[in-house]
């Protein structure tokens, strides 16, 4: 079986790595985990951002991301032993679309993510990224709260 984890450091990306940790998977079943740096948005202010600006914010989201990653591959290489295959991948991009194009791209059988659980304007203005997910998702999806 391939589970694509995808993991962003949160409180609800944690609870979704416990959820992989705590499963027992068929034997050969493999987890790619994965993050997204999301690339920082171009501005329309008037007023000139410091020329680092932009680079010390992808930096940023890549450290982040790598972050996120470490801590999920401890887990389950702690929970799972080597009885799970691991991989790992950093992608940059709109979150939704890179979930979406790394679990068509590898073929997975399962995507597990957390849900920040938003409701009405948050909802709204932030987006529900599984939501997206789950309703374009070629494959099962399962979203832990």
């Amino acid at each position: 079986m391939k589970i694509l984890l995808a993991v962003d450091g949160s409180e609800c990306s944690d609870m979704a790595v416990r959820e992989v940790c705590e499963r027992p998977w068929p034997a050969g079943s493999a987890v790619k985990v994965i993050s997204i740096a999301e690339s920082p948005l171009l501005s329309t202010e008037t007023w000139p951002f410091p020329a680092d600006y932009y680079s010390a914010i992808e930096k940023s989201g890549q450290d982040q991301a790598h972050a996120a990653i470490d801590k999920a591959v401890t887990q389950l290489r702690s929970s799972h032993g080597g009885a799970l295959e691991v991989a790992t991948r950093i992608t940059e991009g709109h979150v939704q679309g890179a979930i979406l194009d790394e679990a068509d791209a590898w073929d997975a059988d399962l995507i597990v993510l957390g849900s920040h659980g938003y409701r009405g304007i948050k909802r709204f203005l932030l987006g529900s990224v599984s939501h997206a997910v789950a309703s374009h998702a070629n494959c099962s999806v399962e979203i832990v709260r």
